[in-house]
């Protein structure tokens, strides 16, 4: 009976298989800085109320008849077409196994890319979720393959990374230009500390990694602010909306008012902007077109009528054949008889037929290495921005030298290089959410004692291991749910405690560094106490030995300051406990009136 059922169940999929029996269900994935919809993933539905209903069960049955290669692939290309039905905007996520994959890297794209475009879908707004990792066996040969479809526009993603069968090989190798974490992480991570650090750590790899992070299985707004706070770009789950045959096309109204809210949920990592993919969209000039049977005395009223074009596509039915640099061709026809012999004649013989075009979906960085190629005539000709082959406007060289820069330029500014720490301008960030949301914090402002003195003895790179000892004891006893630690520079640290207990944790602090820094210095200046070392007026002084020092004043909800107020009441504290006897002064509330502390209680 058991065999005639599974005998059933093979027919039945054959007959799915042979007549394209799918249907589909789409669930959003939410750009959360944005507060919008950044794509849709495709989920694979059987025949309603049949016993292969669910894609579950559909695939184990094809895998028992060998067919999961031919479902898989169906499923791809019908949920292409089913989402171009749709209409839907964003990004298209496809589930496929490695073997799917490579079947797509085939010449002709395996019917993935000539699917994709005769619908009017550009390949730039494909994602291959790779599902079933454990079955990449020989990754420098799947590779190749995800290069060959990277080349023609399409993205990867790994799915359910930290399910148990996900490989950080996989991703290092791989270079997706997505990961989806798995759902577990975020479960609970506003209570669970061993969870919230280890989904923390995850994004310090994803930064490290350079790799856009996709957190599933928000169901809860506890999820969703966690998500945030930890600096994640994307997010899906049920919260932002469940899988559905017509999905909505924006998120709700309420899920955009908790985004935008200020209050925190725990300490964000470092702002990660150059992780957001920024796509070309962003650089697209809307410029005229010509026809490649315009006249050349058209192109020149076309130029004239629009004197900040830098140049015009040439588009024949919507597609863009050529370009035509305005500075060539006014160049070309002011010499001397070109209009009288050129004038009536086609633009099409002055147009670049090769022009770079990239579609309006791909990625910023994906552009960056024309900045780096010998061919130089894209950053002066500027390039082609396209919809899915159809023309949709022009971008600049200028514009995407300045892109590109400017977002290498923040990233530096974003982080201390020697401790990762965020840097000056996340700090203050936070500070200014933490006074928007109307949480109470104490600011610390921990500093080493007697350091220059220290780094002019025994040279930099034993002054760098100092810094990061402080560093490493400061993340050790700070609370990765709710404390922010930041590196404003050289041995000067700042710490935005939530956590109630902070006087102890401060303790902790002074007492590990004062203890683990003395493994730095040489055995004659541990037997004197102290070393000798040149003051900052040149003289030969007796230093003790390098210890830390921390002044901490607490803000209270709806105190009347900005967070320059905050930084120069902790470098205040910070000039006191440096004078007091144990190097650590707690301050009294800022007063709400007036934004300054009492100098009254000392720890």
């Amino acid at each position: 009976m058991a065999r005639a059922k599974t005998l059933a169940s093979v027919t039945r999929i054959e007959q799915i298989i042979s007549t394209r029996a799918l249907g589909f269900e789409f669930q959003p994935i939410a750009h959360l800085s944005q507060r919008t919809l950044h794509g849709f993933e495709a989920l694979m539905r059987g025949p309603a109320g049949s016993e292969l209903a669910s894609p579950e069960r559909m695939l184990e049955v094809a895998r028992y008849a060998g067919l999961s290669l031919e479902l898989e692939r169906l499923s791809c290309l019908e949920a292409i077409k089913a989402f171009a039905r749709l209409q839907l905007p964003g990004l298209l996520f496809l589930n496929a196994s490695a073997g799917t994959i490579a079947s797509f890297a085939e010449p002709g794209g395996g019917g993935l890319i000539a699917t994709a475009r005769e619908h009017g879908i550009s390949e730039a707004r494909l994602v291959l979720e790779l599902t079933e990792h454990e079955r990449v066996t020989d990754i420098d040969r799947f590779a190749g393959t995800v290069a060959v479809l990277r080349d023609a526009g399409i993205k990867l993603a790994l799915d359910d990374f930290g399910d148990g069968r996900s490989s950080v090989r996989l991703w290092t190798q791989l270079k997706p230009e997505l990961v989806k974490f798995d759902r577990f992480f975020v479960r609970d991570a506003h209570v669970d500390a061993r969870k919230h650090a280890v989904l923390k750590s995850l994004f310090q790899l994803a930064e490290a990694l350079d790799t856009p992070v996709v957190i599933e299985g928000i169901e809860t707004r506890e999820d969703l602010m966690v998500a945030r706070d930890l600096g994640c770009q994307f997010a899906q789950g049920y919260l932002l909306g469940r899988p559905h045959p017509a999905p909505a096309r924006e998120l709700r109204t309420e899920v955009c008012a908790w985004l935008a809210q200020a209050g925190l949920a725990s300490a964000p990592m470092p702002a990660q902007r150059r992780n957001v993919l920024e796509t070309v969209e962003s650089l697209l000039v809307h410029a005229p077109t010509v026809r490649p049977g315009d006249s050349c005395e058209a192109v020149l009223r076309t130029f004239g009528r629009h004197e900040d074009v830098h140049a015009l596509a040439v588009v024949q039915d919507d597609r863009p054949i050529g370009l035509i640099n305005r500075q060539k061709f006014t160049d070309k026809m002011s010499q001397p008889f070109h209009i009288d012999l050129f004038g009536r004649r086609p633009c099409a013989i002055f147009m670049d037929p090769n022009p770079l075009r990239v579609d309006r979906y791909s990625g910023i960085e994906s552009l960056a290495t024309v900045m780096l190629g010998e061919d130089q005539r894209y950053l002066t000709d500027g390039f082609i921005v396209t919809d899915g082959g159809a023309y949709a406007g022009l971008g600049t060289g200028e514009r995407l030298v300045r892109a590109v820069t400017e977002r290498r330029i923040e990233a530096a500014r974003l982080a201390n290089p020697l401790t990762c720490l965020p840097g000056n301008i996340p700090i203050t960030d936070h500070i200014r959410r933490l006074l928007g949301a109307e949480a109470p914090f104490s600011a610390a402002y921990f500093d080493l004692n007697h350091f220059k003195p220290y780094n002019d003895l025994y040279g930099y790179w034993r002054g760098d291991e100092m810094i990061k000892l402080a560093a490493a004891v400061m993340v050790r006893h700070c609370d990765s749910r709710c404390d922010f630690l930041g590196h404003v520079g050289g041995d000067d640290f700042v710490v935005l405690f939530q956590s109630p207990d902070w006087v102890e944790r401060c303790e902790a602090i002074i007492e590990e560094f004062n203890r683990r820094a003395r493994c730095l210095f040489d055995d004659a200046e541990l037997a004197r106490g102290g070393f000798v070392s040149e003051d900052r007026r040149g003289h030969e002084t007796f230093f003790p030995l390098t210890s830390i020092s921390v002044g901490v004043v607490t803000v209270p909800p709806g105190c009347a300051i900005d967070p320059e107020g905050v930084a120069s009441s902790a470098a205040a504290a910070k000039k006191a406990a440096k004078r007091a006897k144990d190097h650590f002064f707690a301050a009294g509330d800022i007063r709400r009136d007036s934004g300054r502390f009492e100098h009254a209680a000392v720890a």
